[in-house]
């Protein structure tokens, strides 16, 4: 959502960053109905003012005796109260018309963050790690897990349909290890505050974090008026919501491990093999309610903490800042980490940590009172993947692969599995 004054004071800077996202300028559609409500917004007010003087006109007319008088300013009260309905009317069509418009429209991108259409143009920050050598064809998860007898798509689509996956014995334990030792990781050495949230929303978290209305398709709802949430971002980032924070308690940072549900509307065809892309999965996320002037800061921060996890694991990855053609609808700026899976000889998203700004504030009506000064300011959210637990099993079932289909267990991992080192077919 945008702020309405700062688009009535910059609406040059507010088409140019529509135009940075490949968008058409909006900002004469947006003050023209802003011109019109205001002025409908006037109109009714002088009504109810006329009509409340009106009110008391008239008793005073009745204590004087004029009558005449008296029954001229009914009929111009009861006038005004017909008229009163079809403005008050006309002003809520119009709020919604400015609203519809306004939550409709992607943030608006930082200066940093390149142009482009799609993922070929976005940039490469760093990048940790050298892919692993194998003296042997290294195979994709999917058919380690076949090898290792514990990852079954079949049995998943008897239950579920596809883009589901049932996972055993070993490979189970390592999932599970993985989500553990990402938690613990954040929240003893990080700072996170740990949360256990719920997976079943009404609309209005949905709103907030910018899923609705316009992600509808994507997401899973029950015949209850519940929806699944597509990542725990909704939820954590949605605790505030309606708040006014005291800046002595920013940033407030989250962490929670959750299943998240996706439709993946939009992928028919792609990642059809394997745990890639699934309409059930886990992830650990990560949320920050940050100062508005120390956000950028909390972004760097974020991102780090989501390669620690990488690091610990000993898995390739890179960095890459996104362009404005591939980040994502709420977010102002984007760091994508991408793993290096060598079965697919290629890198791949595991992690998105972006930077909201006051986007999901404005929605969700959170604000911060600043130590010293005077006035309200909407706060800053953040989230990333700390990171996705299906994509993290898939690179370290990958990069830990022997030439038989075991997988080696990385260090890291061993105390959550009772000091196992080694995952072996039929484990």
């Amino acid at each position: 959502m945008f702020d309405l004054k700062w688009i009535r004071d910059h609406p040059a800077k507010f088409d140019a960053a529509l135009a940075r996202r490949g968008l058409s300028a909006r900002a004469e559609e947006i003050l023209n109905l802003d011109r019109r409500w205001r002025d409908s917004r006037t109109g009714l007010q002088e009504l109810q003012r006329r009509r409340n003087t009106a009110s008391k006109e008239i008793g005073q007319a009745i204590q004087s005796g004029d009558s005449a008088k008296a029954a001229a300013l009914k009929a111009e009260v009861a006038g005004l109260k017909d008229r009163l309905p079809q403005l008050e009317s006309e002003v809520q069509g119009l709020e919604r018309a400015i609203e519809a418009v306004l939550e409709s429209l992607p943030n608006r991108p930082l200066a940093e963050v390149p142009d482009g259409v799609g993922e070929a143009d976005n940039r490469l920050e760093r990048q940790w790690g050298k892919p692993r050598s194998f003296d042997f064809e290294p195979r994709q998860h999917f058919e380690l897990g076949a090898v290792l007898g514990s990852m079954d798509f079949e049995a998943a689509a008897k239950l579920s349909g596809s883009r589901f996956a049932v996972l055993t014995g070993g490979v189970a334990r390592l999932h599970r290890a993985l989500a553990q030792f990402m938690l613990d990781l954040h929240t003893r050495e990080h700072g996170y505050l740990e949360v256990n949230s719920p997976v079943l929303v009404r609309e209005e978290p949905l709103y907030g974090s910018g899923q609705l209305p316009k992600f509808a398709e994507d997401l899973f709802r029950t015949t209850a008026d519940y929806w699944l949430i597509p990542t725990a971002e909704v939820t954590l980032t949605n605790l505030p919501a309606g708040s006014i924070l005291d800046e002595a308690v920013l940033p407030q940072r989250y962490a929670a491990h959750t299943l998240c549900f996706r439709s993946e509307a939009g992928a028919a065809g792609k990642d059809t093999r394997g745990m890639l892309r699934q309409h059930q999965f886990e992830k650990v996320e990560l949320v920050s309610i940050a100062h508005p002037d120390r956000s950028e800061e909390e972004h760097r921060r974020m991102t780090v903490c989501a390669e620690t996890v990488l690091q610990r694991l000993d898995l390739t990855y890179r960095v890459m800042l996104l362009c404005t053609g591939d980040m994502g609808f709420g977010a102002r700026k984007t760091y994508d980490l991408e793993v290096w899976l060598p079965g697919q000889r290629s890198y791949r998203e595991i992690s998105s940590c972006s930077n909201c700004g006051e986007f999901q504030a404005l929605r969700m009506k959170t604000r911060m009172r600043p130590a010293e000064g005077r006035g309200l300011r909407p706060v800053h959210s953040l989230n990333g993947s700390g990171v996705a637990v299906g994509r993290a099993l898939i690179a370290v079932m990958e990069n830990y692969q022997q030439a038989d289909g075991s997988i080696t267990i990385p260090e890291v991992l061993r105390p959550y599995l009772h000091g196992e080192e080694m995952l072996r077919p039929h484990a």
